[in-house]
């Protein structure tokens, strides 16, 4: 028996693909047993057709682990096809040559009743899926027989320093492959690859669903016959053989065969989730790219969600095997909330089948996706409102930030599912409203949305500028989280109707008389408010004015351009600000019908400037706490007001 070498650059180019190709020792067990299910469709494909191999039946085919702690070796084994000895020195000896590829274009054009999709997609198209087995065994040992030859034969090899093929003893057609596993060391325990918890795992994660069943011996307790039935119960380990894979997939069955209780159980189970999803989405959908879709919308924020190590994507399988369990290309941002997975034949996966190329298969699959999950959330919308408002008081956040992000690319895919609180209030004692419900509520002459923003809706409601808006009729919206007034400044108006800020200086509310009147009452006071800015300093507010836009309430402060003073709060509150504070350009507005306006207007009349100052100075001070924002010298203030209240 001579060594032979690798025919494709040996040392070199198995080394790389042990220690560069695959970044993940485990996914050896997914290779080897993928490679096992490509022998076995082969040989179920050609006794279709055979006479000689009629005598096959598909409930006799499966695929065995066997450990051999005491020899550190692990075998996967199938009663496929199996290698002659010309196919072990052409499979196994050259890298990359896949006989999986060869077989699959030998298939086309065969007549589609013989190639039936589910028994011949395969997996391993690249050939080099076997090879990752050196990344935990220092030796190899394959022993084939082929269903063409009644002589076996043993491939052997250490790794890049060649291989050996040599006649040997097998009874039966199909696969060994017998892993020698290295040594344990500090950075790797490869004894855990004989441990049974561990080749159970692995087969759940990543060949679950393989279509053909991979059994292995397997311990459990149970306990003795008692004698007495008064006697302690005493356990005895037994060794029974057990079915690791679940082998059907749900995805893969006719919704009409899927019950509910099912799709909630497999949410439950596969997504380590307590409760029960809020919906699912099971799709086929056959084309220029086939695939299977089952997605699903959870009924809480999983508690990692806003955390850094939240891992965001749908697992992606390709027949049944995991690609990727977390493949984030299928899903945007913005849903990136629903788990599920994505089962295709149509794939181009890379050399070692660990991640997708990025072609022009994954961008529609994943265009899809995002469609199909929309148009579900829509109908949710209009045919179950109270548990799409579940969905939104749980998800509602990475939905407004999606229709922000990106200049707002996304804002006229999602201007319709957002929700916002309002002061109107349906039938259904719900304060949440769509835009698109709030303009089929407007007055026939208005012309913008008006909206008022704080942190609670408790402090919107108390706001002085909204109770004007209110007593003329208008609704409005309030946003309560930080996002919110971003949100409708990047979508500016909804089917040509402009959101408005009721704090903001340019509302529109007076009629021409009032607007006269006003201008009048500002221009013969214009000196005063002067002085009252100057007293305050330049840099404190734009302007001083008297305002229509307060009912009952004596002040308030209101805004100019694109910053609020909500959004002044926000943009301050943010973590990477660094040392800039970002201020609004904020009026300090007096109700001319308020008493305090005669007040103001005689201290000036009369010349007693500092009594006016200290009135001014409480006025800014009490519109800043109105709008949640902080005061300068809250001892100053304090002092003032009692020195008002003394005189």
């Amino acid at each position: 028996m001579s060594k032979k070498q690798f025919k494709a650059e040996s040392k070199r180019l198995l080394d790389l693909m042990i220690n560069s190709i695959y970044t993940n020792k485990e996914i050896f067990l997914r290779e080897l047993i993928s490679n096992a299910s490509d022998a076995i469709d082969k040989v179920y494909f050609r006794s279709l057709t055979e006479d000689k191999l009629k005598d096959i039946k598909q409930s006799d085919l499966q695929i065995n682990i066997i450990r051999d702690k005491d020899n550190r070796t692990l075998t996967i084994k199938d009663n496929g096809i199996g290698m002659n000895e010309e196919e072990l020195e052409k499979n196994l000896g050259t890298i990359a040559q896949s006989g999986t590829l060869k077989f699959k274009e030998e298939m086309t054009g065969v007549d589609d009743k013989q190639n039936d999709q589910d028994q011949t997609s395969l997996i391993g198209q690249f050939g080099v899926g076997f090879y990752s087995c050196f990344m935990v065994a220092d030796r190899v040992t394959v022993i084939s027989k082929s269903v063409d030859n009644d002589k076996a034969y043993k491939w052997e090899s250490s790794g890049a320093d060649g291989y050996s093929i040599e006649e040997a003893s097998k009874e039966n057609r199909g696969t060994e492959i017998i892993l020698h596993l290295k040594e344990d060391s500090e950075d790797e325990k490869y004894s855990k690859y004989l441990e049974q918890y561990t080749i159970e795992s692995l087969i759940k994660k990543y060949s679950d669903y393989i279509r053909y069943p991979i059994k292995m011996d397997c311990e459990r307790s149970v306990p003795k016959e008692k004698k007495d039935k008064d006697e302690k119960t005493e356990y005895e380990t037994i060794v029974e053989e057990k079915t690791l894979n679940s082998m059907i997939p749900i995805w893969k069955k006719a919704k009409k065969d899927v019950t509910d209780e099912e799709y909630k159980n497999f949410y439950m189970q596969k997504f380590f989730d307590f409760e029960e999803p809020l919906k699912w989405i099971h799709t086929k959908v056959e084309g220029q790219y086939s695939y299977t879709t089952l997605l699903y919308i959870p009924s809480h924020v999983p508690y990692d969600y806003f955390g850094k190590d939240f891992k965001k994507g749908l697992a992606l399988y390709s027949n049944g095997v995991m690609i990727m369990e977390h493949c984030e290309d299928l899903l945007p941002d913005y849903l990136g909330f629903v788990k599920g997975l994505v089962d295709s034949e149509d794939l181009s996966l890379n050399i070692s089948r660990e991640i997708l190329q990025q072609d022009k298969q994954l961008r529609v699959i994943a265009k899809n996706i995002e469609s199909k999950i929309r148009s579900e959330l829509e109908s949710m919308l209009q045919n179950d409102r109270v548990a799409y408002e579940k969905l939104f008081k749980a998800f509602g956040m990475p939905l407004k930030i999606g229709a922000y992000d990106g200049y707002g690319m996304n804002k006229d895919k999602l201007k319709d599912l957002l929700l916002f609180h309002s002061s109107y209030e349906n039938e259904n004692k719900s304060d949440y409203t769509t835009i698109k419900e709030y303009v089929s509520r407007m007055k026939d002459d208005q012309k913008e949305i008006y909206y008022a923003s704080s942190e609670t809706i408790d402090k919107i409601k108390m706001m002085p500028q909204v109770e004007n808006v209110l007593d003329k009729g208008f609704e409005v919206l309030y946003l309560d989280e930080s996002v919110d007034e971003f949100v409708l400044q990047i979508m500016e108006n909804y089917d040509g109707k402009k959101f408005v800020n009721v704090s903001a200086n340019n509302i529109d509310l007076d009629t021409e008389e009032e607007k006269k009147e006003l201008q009048k009452s500002n221009e013969e006071n214009k000196d005063m408010f002067a002085f009252m800015k100057e007293s305050l300093g330049e840099a404190t507010i734009k302007d001083v004015r008297f305002t229509h836009r307060l009912k009952n309430h004596p002040v308030c402060l209101s805004s100019e351009g694109v910053v609020s003073v909500e959004m002044q709060k926000v943009l301050n509150a943010m973590p990477d600000q660094g040392n800039r504070d970002i201020k609004a350009e904020t009026v300090l507005e007096i109700n001319e019908k308020h008493p305090i306006a005669e007040k103001l207007k005689a201290l000036y009349k009369d010349d007693k400037k500092d009594e006016l100052k200290k009135y001014t100075k409480v006025l800014l001070d009490t519109a800043k706490l109105i709008e949640g924002l902080p005061i300068d010298n809250p001892t100053e203030l304090s002092n003032l007001i009692c020195d008002l209240i003394i005189k």
